[in-house]
Formats: C-alpha cells, sequence, structure tokens
C-alpha cells in the first residue's frame, strides 16, 4: 500500500507533554466541585475536543452539562500557565521517524482536539518547524465538527490534493482517534501505546496495528 499522507495526533503520539492537558482538566472539573479521577478522564476524554470532552465527561458522571463552558474557560486559562512552565519533548524516536517520512516524500499532518493557540504553543516548545517536521497543522478550530468525525482528516487531503482515503495512515494513541481514521477510510490506522490509553481500550477500536509508539511504524511504509 503506497501511503502518501500521515496524519499523526499530536499529544502522547508524536509529543510528550506528561498529559498535563489531562491532569490540567481533571482539575478544572474537580476545582468546580466534582470528584473524578485522572483515569476517568483519560477513559472518557482522550483525542476530544476539550470543551466537547468535558461535556461528555459531566454527561458520564451525572454532572450538570451547562457548567461546561465555566469549566472549559478554567481549564483553558490553566493550561496555558501549566505549559509555560512544562518541559515538552518528542516522543522517543519520533523526530527521527519525521524527518525520514519526509525525506521520503510523504505528506505529514499534524492533527488535534486542541484550540490552534494551544497546539502551537507545542510546537514552538519543540522547535519543530513547518515543512521540515510536518508540513501542516490541523486542529479543532479548523473544522466545525470534531473527532471521531473525519473531517480534519478530509482537510488534510485537500490540502496536499489527495482524493484516495487509503493512501493515508492515521496514527493516534486514543480509541477516537481509531475512531477518526477509519470513518475517514484510511488505508492504515495505527493505535501507539505512549500515551492516553491502555492497550485493552485501544483495542476496542480495532486499529490495524498497535505499536509502543510511532518510530516504529517505520516498517509499515519502508
Amino acid at each position: 500500500m503506497n501511503i502518501q499522507l500521515l496524519v499523526l495526533d499530536m499529544a502522547g503520539t508524536t509529543i510528550d507533554e506528561d498529559n498535563v492537558v489531562y491532569k490540567t482538566l481533571t482539575k478544572a472539573v474537580n476545582d468546580y466541585g466534582y470528584e473524578v479521577t485522572l483515569d476517568k478522564v483519560l477513559e472518557i476524554c482522550a483525542g476530544m475536543e476539550k470543551a466537547e470532552a468535558i461535556k461528555n465527561l459531566l454527561e458520564n458522571i451525572g454532572g450538570n452539562t451547562a457548567d461546561t463552558e465555566a469549566i472549559f474557560e478554567n481549564f483553558s486559562d490553566e493550561l496555558g500557565l501549566a505549559y509555560d512552565d512544562l518541559d515538552v519533548k518528542p516522543i522517543a524516536g519520533v523526530e527521527e521517524f519525521l524527518l525520514k517520512v519526509k525525506s521520503k516524500g510523504k505528506k505529514v499532518v499534524l492533527n488535534t482536539g486542541y484550540t490552534h493557540k494551544i497546539a502551537s504553543q507545542l510546537l514552538t516548545k519543540l522547535n519543530w518547524k513547518i515543512n521540515v517536521h510536518y508540513d501542516a497543522l490541523i486542529t479543532a478550530d479548523d473544522v466545525l465538527e470534531s473527532r471521531p468525525n473525519p473531517e480534519m482528516i478530509f482537510l488534510a487531503m485537500k490540502k496536499f490534493g489527495i482524493t484516495d482515503s487509503k493512501t493515508v495512515l492515521k496514527a493516534g494513541d486514543s480509541t477516537i482517534d481509531i475512531h477518526e481514521g477509519k470513518n475517514a477510510g484510511c488505508g492504515i490506522t495505527i493505535a501507539v501505546l505512549s500515551g492516553a490509553q491502555t492497550r485493552a481500550q485501544l483495542e476496542s477500536a480495532l486499529p490495524d496495528h498497535i505499536l509502543n509508539n510511532l518510530s516504529e511504524a517505520e516498517h509499515l511504509l519502508f
């Protein structure tokens, strides 16, 4: 299968930010008077656009979804502060993987349930450059429907004139990522164990491959 485009999730898939997003989200929800664990947040929220993730979480725990907007605003403020101090680094082997993929003429799109502001903050900390490490960034701000809707993948394909989704590889660390890839009809879906969810959770989405981390995907491409 000739993969032309790789659509890669960010936190937990290409970037190691120590689950700070989900830790901050947990704190924001609990600061509003709820009691949820990080494990619960990872199970329910991983990979989602974050306002929608908070709403889903509140529904799941019997909370008041009217609290979503206030919690999201608190979360966004807290996350900005957390990122100022955070040591962000690539998942082991991934930076070399991206450079090799790009050297072979394949396109790399980073996609995320984060806002454009947060995603850009991460990339600046990593010193990853467009056209060097990746070809485009697509965030929740760029689409009307968030994951698992495949709109972000279709936008990535459109950017590079790719019409056959079978030539697209989608990789992520959550079931939402895998459902997104399958909904787009991607030729390969890869779940990685370097991020938010467990092997058992990821298996439920039936990815084509489960890898320890993204750099292991090299043997599927070359």
